[in-house]
Formats: C-alpha cells, sequence, structure tokens
C-alpha cells in the first residue's frame, strides 16, 4: 500500500469535486449527490492506496462520474475525454461501459451484479496465483437485491480474503431513506455471520478509511462507509431528490462557491 499523502489528497479532491461538477452540469446530467457520497473514497483509492495489479470495480454505476473523475485526477482520462461525458458516441455515459480502459473493467449499473463480478474475478486471480487485491464499491439501497448476499456467500465460502467490499451508506436511495425501503439492520452483524472483517467509519475522512484499507486480518472485508449524498453542497446534503436532479445555473454557481470555500 502507498504512502498516503492527506494534504496533496484534501487538495485533490476539491479540484476533483469542481470538475465533477462542471462535468455534469454541462451535461445537463443528475445523479449528483451519490457522486459526492462516493467520491472521496474512489479518489483515495486511486490515488493513495491501489496499486498497478488492484482492481476496482463500480457496482453503484449511477456514481459514474465520480469514477470518471477519479480517473482524470489520477491522470488516466484527459480534459477532452471528460468533455464528453454523456453525449452521443461517448465512451463515457452515465453507467460505466467496461472494457475499453484498464480502470474500467466491466460495465455496471444493474444494481447488485457489481459485487458478483468482483468475486469471479477474485476467484480468478486466486486460481492464476495472482494475490492482487479487489475493491468493490457499492450503494446502501443495492443491498435490497439477494445477488449481493449470494455473492457475499461465495466470497467468505471460498475466502476471498483480498476481497473489499466499500459500502456507500448515505442513507437514501431512489424511493427514500434505507431504512424506510426496506430495513436492513443489523447491518454490519449481517456481514459478520458470514464471515466478514467489518469495520464502521466515517466515508469522507481520508484516514479512517486508509486505516480500514490497511488493516488485514486473513478475512474478507466490508467497510461500510458512513456519508453524506451531496456531501459539501448544502442545498443538496442528504436531500433524495439529488440522486436525480440536474443543476440550474444558480446552483451550480453556488455549489462552486461552497466548495471553493471549504
Amino acid at each position: 500500500m502507498k504512502t498516503p499523502d492527506f494534504a496533496r489528497f484534501s487538495q485533490t479532491l476539491k479540484k476533483a469535486k469542481l470538475r465533477l461538477l462542471k462535468m455534469h452540469f454541462e451535461s445537463g446530467i443528475g445523479h449528483i449527490g451519490g457522486n459526492l457520497s462516493s467520491l472521496d473514497a474512489m479518489l483515495l483509492l486511486h490515488t493513495q492506496v491501489m496499486q498497478q495489479d488492484d482492481l476496482f470495480v463500480l457496482s453503484k454505476g449511477h456514481s459514474a462520474g465520480a469514477l470518471y473523475v477519479t480517473l482524470w485526477a489520477a491522470g488516466q482520462l484527459s480534459d477532452d475525454d471528460l468533455q464528453q461525458f454523456h453525449k452521443d458516441n461517448t465512451r463515457l455515459p452515465g453507467h460505466p461501459v467496461g472494457g475499453w480502459h484498464p480502470g474500467i473493467r466491466f460495465s455496471t449499473g444493474s444494481l447488485g451484479h457489481g459485487l458478483g463480478l468482483a468475486a469471479g474475478a477474485a476467484m480468478a486471480r486466486r486460481l492464476q496465483k495472482n494475490n492482487a487485491p479487489v475493491y468493490c464499491l457499492t450503494s446502501d439501497g443495492e443491498w435490497n437485491e439477494g445477488s449481493n448476499w449470494e455473492s457475499a456467500l461465495f466470497i467468505a465460502h471460498h475466502n476471498l480474503h483480498r476481497v473489499t467490499i466499500l459500502i456507500d451508506r448515505n442513507d437514501l436511495q431512489g424511493f427514500g431513506r434505507t431504512g424506510e425501503v426496506a430495513n436492513m439492520e443489523p447491518f454490519g452483524d449481517k456481514f459478520r455471520a458470514f464471515g466478514f472483517d467489518v469495520l464502521n467509519i466515517d466515508g469522507h475522512d481520508p484516514r479512517e478509511l486508509h486505516r480500514a484499507l490497511e488493516q488485514q486480518d486473513g478475512l474478507p472485508k466490508a467497510v461500510i462507509m458512513r456519508t453524506v449524498k451531496g456531501r459539501g453542497v448544502s442545498f443538496m446534503e442528504d436531500k433524495m431528490e439529488w440522486h436525480y436532479l440536474p443543476m440550474t445555473k444558480e446552483q451550480y454557481q453556488q455549489a462552486v462557491d461552497e466548495v471553493e470555500r471549504a
């Protein structure tokens, strides 16, 4: 694991947030709230943690914008690439299309499928005697899907201990609060019952996240990240509608002002 540079990360995160807002505003596209809740984790992974052979799977594909901006911040996509976001014939649609870039291995966004892909990749790596880790970022709402729990069972049964699941727990999904749509409590205990090492952290604290990723107990890991939908933009924070809405010009300017002042 890389030696973290948290001061540099803080500067990079601000630039990435501003670029994410610009990209979504210019494209007239929503899903901004969930992008802002997951950006910290994706950016930290790609700039401060992952090595060349590590694999990242974005299961919550509607946060594709955060992945594209992360790859941009890591020097793997250009500004010209980002300008094609959500346009006709783009390689950067609203959900990732896999296979054209080493940082985007799978097409995801049909929720509940990304973890199965990560589990299969981890088993393939074991058979190839490749010990590089596999990271999978999921939403919290997609744990309503039984396919996720089947994948968790597979990972635990085969002790694919190089798998880390990062759960973006912003407590909101498309139709309301996760506890009201389908209450999953006690959430962490479910993973422990399967045989996971479970860590509950502040998903916007890079030091907590880095410590959680650094910890090795010989078990697959579930990192439950407490996050805020729309993090860093006051009128978006913890609001379900920012799962959907695009920004007006006035809202975009307010969002930029708030991120720049933070």
